[in-house]
């Protein structure tokens, strides 16, 4: 039926995030929504090994990780065909035109917010 929240299999999904408070925030709506969280990342460096580490449906990435751009994390995901969504609080602006197809989840963000991106997150993998 049109206006029905489409069906989302379960996705593992990689959180790049260095707020704690929000990668908590994330987790906890993930889980709440039937997906698991594959890791959490605070770096780039981090994300890369989880990434490498493989078994990840899809990313949430925070572009600003301690003043350190997440670009080389998106490479990452690109090159292992993984899809990703891009969470800021910046300006469109700042996304390389590469990247400026992936979802975007701007911060502040709800719930519903979230599972509008993990609809078009499960619909490119």
């Amino acid at each position: 039926m049109a206006g029905d929240m489409m069906r989302i299999l379960p996705m593992r999904i990689l959180i790049v995030e260095d707020e704690p408070m929000i990668a908590m925030l994330l987790e906890d709506t993930l889980d709440m929504l039937g997906h698991e969280v594959a890791g959490t990342a605070e770096s780039v460096e981090a994300a890369i090994a989880l990434i490498d580490a493989d078994a990840i449906d899809a990313a949430i990435v925070d572009i600003n990780l301690n003043g350190e751009k997440a670009w080389p994390v998106a490479e990452a995901l690109t090159s292992a065909s993984i899809p990703f969504a891009i969470s800021s609080g910046a300006a469109d602006s700042e996304i390389p035109q590469q990247y400026a197809g992936a979802p975007l989840l701007k911060k502040p963000y709800m719930i519903a917010d979230i599972e509008a991106v993990l609809e078009e997150l499960s619909a490119m993998s």
